[in-house]
């Protein structure tokens, strides 16, 4: 995990689409905390099951991002989901091989 709770603070939580997408076999996703939460990121594939959790900490205020490697799981459509406190966003994210 990369933190940089220097970088200019958004008042908004934001879910960064993860780059590159289409991605084979590592993307990076990042985000920024308005303020610090109990942060929880976690990998879907296109059936809603639980793939992976990449992260549950608690994190400062900032930007923040992870590197996730899809080595082991196959193509598709695959859905980063973060939470952090009561907000909650979702990204799609394509793995090609």
């Amino acid at each position: 995990i990369v933190s940089e709770p220097w970088a200019e603070v958004s008042e908004k939580f934001i879910l960064q689409q993860n780059y590159p997408n289409p991605f084979n076999p590592t993307t990076v996703i990042s985000w920024q905390l308005a303020v610090g939460s109990e942060v929880t990121l976690e990998v879907f594939d296109i059936q809603g099951q639980k793939i992976v959790t990449l992260l549950s900490a608690s994190l400062p205020s900032g930007f923040h991002s992870v590197t996730w490697d899809a080595s082991d799981v196959a193509s598709g459509v695959y859905i980063c989901r973060l939470q952090a406190g009561p907000y909650v966003e979702t990204k799609k994210m394509i793995l090609m091989r």
